[in-house]
């Protein structure tokens, strides 16, 4: 795994489950917010799976598109695409009617800065998204940043655990998981909402972060001493496949991968592979953020990509400077300051 190329076709590739789930569902897909980390990669796999079957259904990603290559790459690959500003009323109601919303907006980064803004995305903008789907079903991105710390020695949070989110970010979260059950209810709309847990590119991600401080020397803190992770390809195939798991009331499904993963091992593991000694500061908590994702493993299976997998790819792109694209994932934060 050395190149982008060789990367995004390994992220985009269809797995059979996924083109047979596509198949039966019925209607385009539009995915609001396509713009960010996983967006990309979700729509280009979704075209692959729809083409795959030899179905005709469009995929058509949503975005502001500040950054035109995107816009491009993505029409390339057979995605229409549409530019909106999704806090504009009057693009908000310009956007296609489409049987499938894959709804993957909302802001974490610069929250404290910004408290409005993250608010506005994260609650006010589902009410909106809402009413204008109340006849589609939707899937919508959320975090298990809506969960508390919890002990370690438990194995994470289920879905049937209340949320206690710390923090403006995780509690917009929380707002937004409320306000689109409000419309599921009040229009019989079937959705889920889709609890995430640290997807993993080669681009970006803990295992990259671990990694690449491992090879600057850069000391790692050890208070969140334990993560959960899955790859973004999994991931995203989760997403789509979990269009067929929409209700009313909403269905709430936490995703990540089966382990939880040590952090001092991970970076013991790198520095060894790395040939440096990694800087530990500070000591493991009792407690961490994590997610319990037993109930969407038994639906889907476990990962197609295992733990060691991807940090073996982690390895093999920090060794050969692969692009990435620097935008951290602040795994390490225990008081929901983003």
């Amino acid at each position: 795994m050395d190149s982008v190329f060789e990367l995004e076709q390994t992220l985009t590739e269809p797995s059979h489950e996924l083109a047979h789930d596509l198949a039966n569902v019925e209607g385009d897909i539009m995915i609001i917010g396509v713009g960010g980390k996983m967006g990309p990669t979700l729509a280009k796999l979704a075209k692959n799976a729809i083409d795959y079957t030899g179905l005709s259904k469009k995929v058509i990603g949503v975005s502001r598109f500040s950054n035109t290559v995107l816009k491009n790459d993505l029409e390339f690959n057979g995605i229409e695409t549409v530019v909106a500003d999704l806090l504009n009323e009057d693009d908000l109601q310009q956007l296609p009617d489409v049987k499938n919303i894959i709804f993957m907006a909302g802001n974490k980064f610069g929250t404290t800065e910004n408290q409005h803004f993250t608010w506005a995305m994260n609650s006010y903008l589902p009410g909106r998204i809402a009413e204008k789907f109340k006849n589609s079903r939707i899937v919508s991105f959320s975090t298990v940043n809506v969960y508390p710390l919890m002990p370690v020695k438990l194995g994470g949070p289920t879905e049937e655990d209340v949320p206690e989110p710390i923090g403006d970010y995780a509690q917009s979260c929380l707002g937004r998981e409320r306000i689109f059950d409000y419309f599921s209810h009040k229009y019989k709309i079937p959705m889920l909402h889709f609890r995430l847990s640290y997807a993993v590119d080669l681009r970006y991600g803990v295992l990259l972060e671990i990694a690449k401080a491992v090879k600057n020397k850069q000391p790692i803190r050890m208070e969140m001493g334990h993560v959960c992770v899955i790859w973004q390809g999994d991931a995203n195939e989760r997403a789509l496949r979990s269009l067929t798991l929409c209700d009313t009331p909403s269905r709430i499904l936490n995703i990540t991968g089966p382990e939880t993963v040590s952090v001092r091992w991970l970076a013991e593991w790198f520095g060894e592979k790395l040939g440096e000694e990694p800087i530990l500061e500070g000591k493991e908590e009792d407690t961490a953020l994590l997610g319990n994702a037993a109930k969407s493993q038994e639906l889907f299976g476990y990962p197609k990509v295992s733990l060691l997998q991807m940090m073996n790819w982690t390895v093999e792109w920090v060794m050969a400077d692969g692009v990435t694209y620097e935008k951290a994932t602040h795994f390490q934060e225990r008081k929901g300051a983003f």
